[in-house]
């Protein structure tokens, strides 16, 4: 069953595992624009270099960050080269500087624009590094300042200087004071200040961000059948008897998915918990000890990733580790089960309805028994339906 399983997710990656190269263009040091189709990774740190055809069809190439000076994705995304003074110290509570001083240095990157107007605002990411930029008109991409450090006392101070940087470039009538005292350093506040902004100013503007999935997290119902067997052993008895094998037994399985997905590489990847009811009961004729009657709620959670077949069909794959909340007997011991992992392979329509085929590896039921052991095998067949 293994060599099958993991022979049918290898097919179904190489068959469905496609690269993607969507409409777009860049500008070379030359100042020309070409058109080209260009691999949307949908990038979660500013990349250095893209891969793009001039056609469909045509021979895969790179270009870098030393020969282009802007390439974007029609209806997606847009980067501009250029050289800034930036101050790159870390705002993570256990990076914290001890100084407040600034720290600047040349930075060339392609700087991901958010908002492009009369006010255009930039995003640069480097891990867990995120810095905010900004130009008003035709002026040169300025850092907006942010920075936490620890003082004398140990205690934590803000550097809000991007406040002030506003304040003195993008007053506008419509725009209150407190609009600019509290506004926080973060990637969807200040998006929503320029697009005020900009319409404040009555100036024409692109909205990269508006094409971003924003319901982030799905709530599935997940319905199915788990097919399941156990085999039991003791290493003091050589009986067969006592510690029987039990059959393969169909049984229901109820659950609830919560899922979130990750807002980069095209909203591919997501985290899944899934808390689940499950259970296994039979009987071997002959001996009253010889039965199990086995229930748990089964707690996975691990990634999912995502394979897109057109826009209304996609194939996806899971990897999960599961904690098990038992109770029952087995041979008229208490069950105290083991943890497992489960793999999944499956499809979605309509980003509503899902069927997924699980296998799950081995799980030990009597797992605080030093002489006893057991191998409780299930593999899945899974409905699932989005309620949002």
């Amino acid at each position: 069953m293994k060599k099958i399983y993991f022979l049918f997710l290898c097919i179904s990656i190489n068959s469905f595992s496609q690269i993607k190269f969507d409409k777009g263009y860049f500008i070379d040091n030359s100042n020309k624009k070409i058109e080209c189709f260009i691999r949307n990774i949908d990038w979660l740190n500013n990349p250095t270099k893209f891969e793009y055809k001039i056609s469909e069809n045509s021979e895969q190439k790179t270009n870098t960050i030393t020969d282009v000076k802007e390439f974007g994705i029609y209806n997606s995304s847009k980067y501009i080269r250029a050289l800034v003074d930036m101050d790159l110290s870390n705002n993570e509570l256990y990076k914290l500087s001890e100084s407040e001083e600034l720290k600047y240095e040349e930075k060339q990157a392609f700087f991901k624009v958010l908002i492009e107007g009369n006010a255009t605002l930039f995003e640069y990411v480097d891990g867990n590094l995120v810095k905010f930029l900004y130009k008003k008109n035709d002026s040169e991409i300025e850092q907006l300042i942010l920075k936490k450090y620890k003082n004398s006392d140990n205690n934590i101070v803000s550097n809000e200087e991007y406040k002030k940087q506003l304040w003195l470039h993008l007053k506008c009538n419509n725009i209150t004071f407190k609009s600019f005292k509290y506004l926080e350093y973060k990637k969807r506040n200040l998006v929503d200040f320029f697009l005020k902004y900009n319409k404040c100013k009555n100036e024409d503007y692109i909205n990269y961000e508006k094409n971003k999935k924003q319901d982030l997290f799905n709530l599935n119902v997940r319905i199915g059948l788990n097919n399941s067997s156990l085999s039991t052993n003791n290493t003091t008895v050589s009986s067969s008897t006592r510690y029987p094998d039990f059959e393969s037994k169909i049984g229901l399985r109820a659950g609830l998915e919560l899922e979130y997905i990750f807002p980069f590489n095209n909203n591919k990847w997501a985290f899944i918990v899934e808390p689940t009811y499950q259970s296994y009961k039979v009987e071997n004729e002959g001996s009253v000890r010889n039965s199990v009657d086995y229930s748990s709620l089964e707690l996975p959670f691990g990634i999912r990733h995502y394979m897109f077949i057109n826009k209304n069909s996609k194939l996806f794959l899971n990897g999960s580790y599961i904690i098990d909340f038992s109770s029952g007997k087995a041979l008229n011991l208490e069950i105290e089960s083991s943890g497992n992992l489960g793999f999944g392979l499956g499809y979605k329509r309509n980003d509503k309805l899902s069927l997924e085929f699980r296998y799950h590896t081995s799980r030990d039921l009597f797992y605080n028994y030093r002489t006893t052991f057991s191998n409780y095998n299930t593999v899945s067949l899974i409905f699932g339906y989005t309620i949002f």
